[in-house]
C-alpha cells in the first residue's frame, strides 16, 4: 500500500511554502559553509589556472555536468579561456580535446564517479593539472586531484536527501568564485565582458560607437547662415531629424536650430520670414565626436534635455547627426 500523503495534502499552499523555505534555508547554509572551508588550495587554483598556455576544461557527469556546463560558459565570459568535455564521450575519442597546455576541473560531489575514474589516470599521465570540487575529500577524485576544493554538504534539500539540490548549489557558487578571483585577477573589465557579449545590452552600450549610429553625408540638415527661414525649415523637414546644423563655408558648426526652438519662436510672435538662419540658431551646440561611444551620446542628451547631437571632428567640422531614435533604433538605450 502506498505510504503517499493525499494529493490534496500535499498540495496544501503552507506546506508547499514551507518546503519552498526549507529549500533556500538549506541551499544557504551550504553556501555560506564554503566561507568557512576556502582557504590556501583556492588560491592555489587561482594561481594555477593563470598560468595555463591552454584551455580549463570542465568535466562532471548527471547534474555535476550541467553545473559544469555552466561554469565553463562563465569562466569563458570573463577572460579565462574554457570548455566542457562530457567524461562518458571523452571515454570515446573526446579525450583528444585535452592537451598537456589545459587543465582540468573535475565536479563530483561523492567524488567517484565510474565515468571520471575511468579517464582521470590518463589525464594524469598527460601531465595534464587536475582541480577537483568534490565533497568527497578522501574520494578517488580528491586523490587524483592536485587540489582539492571542498563542496561538501551537510544534507540535500530533497527531504529523501537523495536528489543533488544544495551539493549542486554549491559547486555553482564555488565556480562563481573561481571565475569571479580569475576575473578581478586578469583585471577583467566591463569593456573586455562586452566584447565577448556583443549580441548582449551590454555589448551595444560599450561596443558601439557613435560612427557606427549617426547620419553621415547627405543624411545631415545644414545650411548657411545666411539662408532664410523658409530654406532652414524645408532642410529640417526633409531629413526628419527635428534639427538643422548652421555651418560656415568650411563646414565648420556655427549653430544648430530645433524643432524646440521653433516652438519658443512662435510664442514670441516674431516675423518669421524676414529672419535668416544666424537669427535663430542656437550658437552653443552640443556636440560629440565619432568615436564616442553611443551610450555617451545618450548620456549627453538626457544631461541636456535634447533629442538630437551634432557628430563633429577635431577641427569642429560637422561629419554627421545623431538623434534619440537612432538609439533607440540601436537599442542602446
Amino acid at each position: 500500500m502506498s505510504s503517499r500523503p493525499p494529493l490534496a495534502f500535499a498540495a496544501d499552499p503552507e506546506m508547499l511554502l514551507a518546503r519552498a523555505r526549507t529549500t533556500f534555508d538549506i541551499e544557504a547554509a551550504a553556501v555560506l559553509g564554503l566561507k568557512t572551508r576556502v582557504g590556501t588550495s583556492f588560491v592555489e587554483a587561482v594561481h594555477k589556472i593563470l598560468g595555463v598556455r591552454g584551455r580549463v576544461v570542465v568535466m562532471g557527469m548527471g547534474k555535476s555536468g550541467h553545473v559544469g556546463r555552466k561554469i565553463a560558459a562563465t569562466l569563458a565570459s570573463t577572460g579565462t579561456p574554457a570548455m566542457f568535455v562530457h567524461p562518458a564521450e571523452a571515454s570515446h575519442g573526446d579525450l583528444g580535446m585535452i592537451k598537456a597546455v589545459d587543465l582540468v576541473l573535475a565536479i563530483s560531489n561523492s567524488g567517484e564517479s565510474d565515468e571520471l575514474a575511468a579517464i582521470l589516470p590518463v589525464v594524469k599521465r598527460q601531465g595534464v593539472p587536475l582541480i577537483a570540487i568534490t565533497g568527497g575529500r578522501d574520494s578517488m577524485l580528491a586523490r587524483h586531484a592536485d587540489l582539492v576544493l571542498d563542496s561538501s554538504v551537510e544534507k540535500e534539500a530533497c527531504p529523501l536527501n537523495l536528489a543533488p539540490t544544495a551539493s549542486t548549489t554549491a559547486q555553482m557558487a564555488m565556480g562563481d568564485a573561481l571565475a569571479v578571483a580569475l576575473l578581478d585577477a586578469r583585471g577583467f573589465g566591463a569593456e573586455d565582458f562586452a566584447r565577448s557579449h556583443p549580441g548582449g545590452a551590454l555589448g551595444r552600450k560599450l561596443l558601439t560607437l557613435v560612427s557606427d549610429l549617426m547620419r553621415a553625408g547627405e543624411q545631415v540638415p545644414r545650411v548657411a547662415p545666411t539662408a532664410s527661414f523658409t530654406e532652414l525649415m524645408r532642410e529640417m523637414s526633409s531629413k526628419g531629424l527635428g534639427a538643422a546644423a548652421v555651418v560656415d563655408d568650411e563646414g565648420r558648426v556655427l549653430g544648430i536650430f530645433t524643432d524646440g526652438d521653433l516652438r519658443r519662436l512662435i510664442e514670441t510672435g516674431a516675423d518669421l520670414r524676414s529672419l535668416a538662419a544666424a537669427d535663430v540658431m542656437h550658437r552653443t551646440p552640443r556636440t560629440i565626436r565619432a568615436d564616442a561611444l553611443g551610450v555617451e551620446a545618450a548620456e549627453l542628451m538626457e544631461q541636456h534635455r535634447i533629442t538630437s547631437v551634432l557628430v563633429v571632428d577635431a577641427q569642429q567640422l560637422l561629419i554627421g547627426a545623431l538623434s534619440i531614435n537612432d538609439l533607440m533604433r540601436a537599442k542602446v538605450i
